[in-house]
């Protein structure tokens, strides 16, 4: 996935610039959604991927499955389509939405748990972790059975382990060091 994030960088930053000269950048957010959910599917991956289909029928079909309104939205998907690019539609949108929350000065943090946490566990969490990092956090929470217990987050390239597969891990390195 890392080639798909080093080719879908220059289109997601350009996307970006765009929608804040046309004050779109949240309608477009939402619009980038639909086509990477869309484009992940089975059948229209299969589309996507077929070479006797061309470029224009491509845009065409994946502009209608999503009901795209914007002038500007169409024709990046026909950009796309014409480079044989549509793949990288959930890393473009992954990336905008980066750029999103880093324009609104708003972090994304991903918590794993080794077991469901409730909404008042999440919260106060997030409490502790906003002063941590210092920022306004967007939290998702994902569970990791393999942690065994505690947690492990992860705020961009930060990682603040917790976990006890962390700790035993640790432990083991000290003991074989």
């Amino acid at each position: 996935m890392a080639e798909f994030a080093t080719i879908a960088r220059p289109y997601a930053k350009a996307l970006f610039g765009l929608a804040q000269e046309k004050n779109q950048i949240e309608s477009w957010l939402g619009g980038l959604e639909k086509l990477a959910a869309v484009v992940q599917e089975g059948k229209v991956a299969s589309l996507i991927d077929r070479p006797e289909t061309n470029a224009s029928e491509k845009a065409d079909i994946l502009i209608d499955l999503v009901g795209l309104k914007d002038k500007e939205l169409k024709n990046f998907v026909i950009v796309l389509a014409g480079q044989k690019r549509l793949s990288i539609l959930p890393e473009v949108y992954a990336q905008y939405q980066d750029l999103t929350l880093s324009f609104n000065h708003i972090k994304s943090a991903v918590i794993y748990s080794a077991y469901p946490l409730t909404d008042k566990q999440v919260g106060e969490l997030a409490q502790m972790l906003n002063k941590r990092f210092d920022s306004e956090l967007k939290i998702s929470v994902e569970i990791e059975p393999e942690l065994i217990g505690g947690i492990k987050v992860e705020v961009g390239d930060q990682v603040l382990d917790l976990s006890v597969q962390g700790k035993l891990s640790a432990l083991y390195t000290t003991m074989t060091n």
